[in-house]
């Protein structure tokens, strides 16, 4: 376990963020239910498929924190996650996602969801960006205001980071995506969650399966924008 190699003063450390996080859940569930009811919203409803929303179980922030400690090692980094700034620097203990059929229905449902969250109070914090590895999509997003950022991991995918008032740290993040990219998004999480796969045959596939579903996303988008252009 990755837990072995961290020194016991940082393991306490660790230790103290998720059992103070654990005292907090109950908050975070109450604002992973205002999100919900919130997308559900009659505004956006025309426009998406479907509303997940979680929130991190504290056994998940436990291994999440310990990789982050990892990584900040192999890179020389300081792991300066405290429990001070715990709630700014994690921001995906409530996480959503909006899922929708096809791309061009994001610009739709970014104005929309803008109006929804200034409307109950909610500041976003950071975003809205575009994380994506085909430069059609860079594009597209380019094209409707979005900022965008290189995705290595092969999916396209758009993120905030949200928080209730701007009295509390506590943040959440949404992510809006079409189903196709869903279907990676399950998979790799099956596989690489809380711990990355080593079976180099599995990085490979999920690789290919990230190239199939893009290339389905693709195909959807094209049949929309004929159904598109006929009607007109």
């Amino acid at each position: 376990m990755i837990e072995r190699i961290v020194p016991p003063e940082v393991r306490d450390r660790i230790d103290a963020m998720v059992e103070n996080y654990s005292k907090d859940l109950e908050t975070f569930e109450h604002m992973a239910d205002g999100m919900r009811s919130l997308f559900n919203s009659r505004k956006l409803r025309p426009l998406i498929h479907s509303v997940k929303v979680r929130v991190k179980e504290p056994s998940h922030l436990h291994e999440k924190l310990t990789r982050k400690y990892i990584d900040a090692i192999d890179e020389g980094r300081e792991f300066d996650i405290t429990l001070t700034n715990l709630y700014e620097r994690v921001t995906d203990l409530v996480g959503a996602r909006i899922l929708h059929l096809h791309t061009r229905q994001f610009a739709d449902i970014n104005r929309i969801l803008n109006e929804l969250l200034g409307e109950e109070l909610y500041e976003i914090v950071e975003g809205p960006t575009a994380r994506y590895w085909d430069n059609e999509y860079k594009a597209y997003f380019e094209s409707i205001g979005i900022s965008v950022e290189a995705n290595p991991r092969l999916y396209t995918s758009v993120h905030y980071t949200v928080k209730p008032t701007k009295k509390t740290p506590r943040r959440g993040e949404i992510q809006v995506r079409t189903l196709a990219e869903e279907l990676w998004g399950e998979v790799d999480h099956a596989l690489n969650y809380p711990n990355r796969a080593d079976n180099v045959s599995v990085r490979e596939q999920l690789l290919v399966l990230a190239r199939v579903t893009s290339s389905c996303t693709r195909l959807v988008d094209s049949v929309f924008k004929c159904a598109a252009s006929e009607q007109q």
